[in-house]
């Protein structure tokens, strides 16, 4: 009787002994929806956790190799968050160990972490607290000893049309003339209390919840993922971003916001792309700006990129680059 070790020995292994029917080079072969958890630092330098689906390919430059060793490249993976968070550091030296584990199979890695990254966030005004979500996708690339770095985000805000906003004003303004015109002097205490009720403030502009997709190449200069930074500085360029937990004062104070905040999709194209352009860290961006109209049963949408050749295609769908085509 065979014992374990022989039978295993015996095993074939079609992917390494089998040639090819028809020869040829591949750009990407491996794995994705990848379950896998992984732990990343927050802003305050704790650790936390989150499920993960990962994407893990290498290339095929050899064209008489029928496959490449997945099993390795899942065991690399599972390595590689077990011991450590996840960092650039991390990602680079997990692309290392998928090319060391196909010498002279593949000169080229790709690794794709799709998450939630889970923060508590304060309320407007009062002292509660609740939890948003934010999606993320990371993405490194290794080819030679060329390393690049991706990084995917959501944003969700709150949009008020001024085409609308200014619309309502009008009406209250007949609304306010029919009522006032034959009244003679004005009484402050008349005017203030219509101001206050449905009579007065007979129409309201439409808002509407909107999401900025974004997709940026970071300058690999840094130590940990800038997650939190990049979504503060989209969240305070829009002025507008979902609340969590809201008492009547969070709401006030919201709806505050949206009314000095008055804008279309292509305002808040702009604003993100002035952010963008300015950071230091990113080499280049796709970004998206959703508004969900609560007018139509359509979306508008607005696209913008930071224009560099061979950078991102300002494509009306998912981002391109021209390197990479991973969605």
């Amino acid at each position: 009787m065979k014992s374990i070790d022989s039978t295993l020995r015996d095993m074939p292994d079609i992917a390494n002994e089998d040639r090819p029917s028809v020869a040829g080079k591949l750009e990407w072969v491996g794995m994705n929806d990848i379950e896998m958890p992984v732990r990343l630092e927050d802003d305050q330098g704790n650790l936390i956790q989150s499920t993960a689906r990962v994407t893990a390919y290498v290339n095929l430059i050899d064209p008489d190799v029928r496959g490449i060793h997945m099993s390795r490249l899942y065991l690399h993976l599972d390595q590689a968050f077990q011991e450590r968070p996840l960092t650039p550091g991390t990602l680079r030296q997990l692309l290392s160990s998928f090319l060391d584990s196909h010498k002279g199979l593949s000169d080229r890695a790709l690794v794709r972490v799709d998450f939630d990254y889970v923060i508590r966030r304060k309320a407007l005004e009062s002292d509660n607290v609740g939890w948003r979500r934010y999606p993320v996708s990371m993405i490194g690339i290794l080819e030679g000893q060329e390393f690049s770095m991706e990084m995917g985000l959501e944003v969700l805000y709150s949009s008020t049309c001024p085409c609308s906003a200014a619309l309502a004003r009008q009406l209250i303004q007949d609304q306010f003339a029919k009522d006032f015109a034959a009244a003679g002097p004005v009484d402050f205490k008349k005017v203030h209390e219509w101001l206050g009720s449905e009579e007065g403030i007979l129409a309201t502009p439409h808002s509407q919840r909107s999401a900025a997709e974004l997709r940026v190449k970071l300058t690999p200069m840094f130590q940990m993922f800038p997650i939190i930074e990049l979504i503060d500085e989209v969240e305070n360029a829009l002025k507008t971003p979902v609340q969590a937990t809201v008492k009547r004062e969070d709401e006030q104070a919201f709806a505050l916001l949206n009314g000095r905040n008055l804008m279309f999709c292509e305002d808040a194209g702009r604003r993100i792309q002035t952010v963008l352009n300015d950071d230091e860290r990113v080499l280049d961006f796709w970004a998206r700006c959703t508004h969900y109209e609560s007018l139509h049963p359509h979306n508008a949408v607005s696209v913008s990129t930071k224009g560099i050749k061979g950078g991102y295609v300002a494509g009306a769908g998912t981002p391109v680059r021209m390197d990479q085509t991973i969605s």
